[in-house]
């Protein structure tokens, strides 16, 4: 009896670990190969770790800035970055594994405030036309 105790408490506990975790810092767990594309181009392809790519494919909660993306359609697109919009990839202060491309139905609106969204992520070694992770079918959770 002492053993099945044991083992709720150990697991239950380890759920709530993984519920509140700050993804953000699994993200962090890339390097990055320089190399050429198929048109000559000098390219970085991320290099992910192991325990990074456990993930692929898994739904996971991130919380972040909201950077919109205007030009390829409006709210069903945007990054999402772990800093504020005036430090994030894109002014130069971070990089690319700070922020992540989400795919949405929903209208997520522009705030300077951090919100929570929850999709599956994919880690993307070879579509230059896409950021290295996505987060496909998220909602948003809080705002």
């Amino acid at each position: 009896m002492r053993v099945l105790l044991f083992f709720l408490v150990f697991f239950a506990s380890e759920s709530v670990y993984a519920q509140t975790e700050n993804f953000w810092h699994t993200l962090a767990q890339v390097s990055f190969k320089n190399s050429k594309d198929q048109h000559g181009y000098d390219v970085e392809f991320p290099i992910f770790s192991k325990y990074l790519k456990s993930f692929n494919g898994k739904k996971v909660s991130i919380k972040g800035y909201v950077i919109p993306l205007e030009e390829v359609g409006g709210t069903g697109k945007f990054m999402l970055s772990s800093l504020p919009f005036n430090l994030c990839y894109f002014c130069g202060a971070a990089g690319p594994e700070t922020v992540v491309e989400v795919e949405t139905t929903e209208k997520v609106k522009f705030s300077t405030k951090q919100i929570v969204m929850e999709g599956i992520i994919v880690l993307n070694e070879t579509d230059p036309d896409h950021h290295i992770y996505i987060l496909k079918n998220a909602k948003l959770i809080n705002n």
